[in-house]
């Protein structure tokens, strides 16, 4: 993949520095190998799915790790013996172990995991803070209100 070089725009953008790191992050991966594979949905304002196929995998296999504003996924295969090895003519579904990193947005957190039929259904919920979300202020008309002079003013206006 090609490699962007995002200098000009770290200059002439303030506080832009966060997208830009994940953006180059996000570059340098690109290369990295994509197993297992995953799908990405957006099921409402506020609630996302990440879906991947981990067939082969038992549940005690995977291992979910949320903190802070990443989220791990890795599946660690037990090992096998060389007679259960052996039985097979063709190996096609890929056994080995795997870590896949997503990185989460503020205030986003994982609501549920769950595995059936080969897939891992994680469920992402975006939950901002009651302080945090935008609020309406009212615009009242009239005068404006008076404004009252403490006692330390007075002694100053007086001099």
């Amino acid at each position: 993949m090609r490699q962007f070089d995002f200098t000009p725009y770290r200059r002439s953008a303030i506080g832009f520095d966060r997208l830009f790191d994940m953006l180059e992050a996000s570059a340098r991966q690109a290369n990295t190998e994509n197993y297992p594979p995953f799908n990405l949905e957006r099921l409402a304002e506020d609630r996302y799915r990440i879906t991947l196929a981990v067939a082969g995998f038992k549940s005690d296999e995977i291992d979910i790790t949320a903190q802070q504003n990443m989220l791990l996924v890795a599946g660690k295969k037990t090992a096998e013996t060389d007679a259960q090895r052996s039985a097979f003519l063709h190996l096609g579904i890929a056994n080995r172990s795997f870590e896949r990193r997503f990185e989460l947005a503020d205030f986003v957190r994982v609501e549920s995991a769950n595995l059936a039929d080969g897939l891992l259904v994680i469920e992402l919920v975006r939950e901002i803070p009651e302080a945090m979300k935008p609020r309406k202020i009212a615009v009242s008309t009239g005068e404006a209100p008076a404004v009252e002079h403490q006692a330390g003013d007075e002694t100053a206006q007086a001099a």
